[in-house]
């Protein structure tokens, strides 16, 4: 190995080591935000309540928190804000503007604005059109990703949030703070829950 290869490799630890922990500090600033008093970084109101709208419809409370229980709008909010550039902010803003419309043009009323049986047409439309994630290798998608749209990315994002979050990885998925040996196809018993990563 020569030099310049060991030195960009140094470089690229020493990023990870300081970009995994901030994204670790998101998820915990999360953690500790009161929802009558939040005030988004990035959104506007009108923005933050169609995202927390969206991810209530993907992520119901049920037997299980959903996604506005452990605060993964809060969490989105705080990714854009502080990981996004100007240019895919701008974007962000102007596919939920269009997002809205879209919404107004078929059913009249803002997505917030609607009752739960036309919110459930609109996200299976969103579903139905949106771009799909193309298959991946260790995180790296193979051959071309095609754009994956305003829907999927919130909901990709949203099922990131909710399943890093400490009551979803404590509570709900099987948790073992202090793992054993790895075993790769363990079986589950009747009613266990998978595991927590």
């Amino acid at each position: 190995m020569n030099r310049r290869s060991a030195l960009k490799k140094a470089g690229v630890l020493a990023g990870s080591a300081v970009a995994i922990p901030s994204f670790f500090s998101l998820l915990q600033s999360c953690k500790s935000e009161n929802r009558l008093g939040w005030q988004p970084l990035f959104f506007t109101e009108t923005e933050a309540k169609t995202i927390a709208a969206i991810l209530d419809m993907i992520l119901p409370r049920t037997d299980t928190p959903g996604a506005l229980d452990v605060k993964s709008d809060i969490f989105i909010d705080k990714v854009i804000a502080k990981t996004y550039d100007e240019e895919a902010q701008a974007k962000m803003r102007t596919e939920i503007a269009a997002f809205n419309s879209e919404c107004e043009k078929n059913f009249g009323n803002a997505f917030v604005e609607l009752n739960p049986a036309d919110r459930e047409k609109v996200l299976q439309a969103a579903e139905k059109n949106s771009g799909k994630f193309s298959p991946g290798v260790w995180g790296t998608a193979v051959g071309k990703q095609e754009p994956i749209g305003f829907y999927r990315s919130i909901k990709s994002m949203a099922i990131w949030a909710y399943f890093t979050s400490e009551e979803i990885g404590k509570n709900v998925l099987a948790y073992d703070p202090i793992p054993g040996t790895y075993e790769p196809c363990m079986p589950l018993s009747e009613g266990q829950n998978r595991w927590s990563l």
